[in-house]
């Protein structure tokens, strides 16, 4: 069934508002706590309008998980290579190739990967909105983190989209 959209265009503005406050107050901060607590809301509300479908469902709650944990690895100090565990550089993931490193640069690129497929499978407008807005938000984290890492990822990630289309 079909969710309501009446409300659906202001609440939209508004967590695209919220997402570049916290994505202005990380950067300038150099604290990616901010964005990514901004972006809990966003990430809620596209758990509530993903339709179920093909895995789009999981995918958003997914999301949501490993946005929680990334707010307890930076909380918490966590910090652990996947590169040197896994003895690989990258990983194949929802038909993208992620780079492996430390958990808190790992986590933000999964969500998104997840983020970019759920824009390309889900149908509604909003959802899609929000998809984009979870994707810049938790680029602007990457570079919080380090920003070494995110060119890194912008690159593949372009390279990644062009090859897709």
């Amino acid at each position: 069934m079909a969710k309501p959209t009446t409300y659906a265009v202001p609440i939209c503005l508004g967590l695209t508002l919220l997402a570049l406050i916290g994505i202005a107050l990380s950067v300038t901060q150099k604290n990616p706590v901010y964005a990514i607590v901004l972006l809990i809301p966003t990430v809620i509300y596209e758990v509530y309008r993903t339709e179920p479908g093909a895995s789009t469902k999981v995918a958003s709650w997914a999301m949501l998980g490993i946005l929680i944990l990334e707010l307890i690895f930076l909380a918490t100090g966590v910090s652990y290579n996947l590169a040197n565990y896994f003895g690989a550089g990258d990983m194949y993931l929802g038909g993208f190739i992620v780079p492996l490193g430390d958990l808190k640069i790992l986590a933000p690129a999964i969500i998104a990967v997840i983020a970019l497929v759920l824009a390309i499978r889900t149908a509604g407008p909003f959802t899609k909105w929000l998809s984009i807005i979870i994707f810049v938000t938790v680029f602007a984290v990457i570079y919080t983190i380090d920003s070494e890492s995110f060119r890194n990822l912008f690159r593949s990630a372009v390279q990644q989209i062009f090859f897709y289309f």
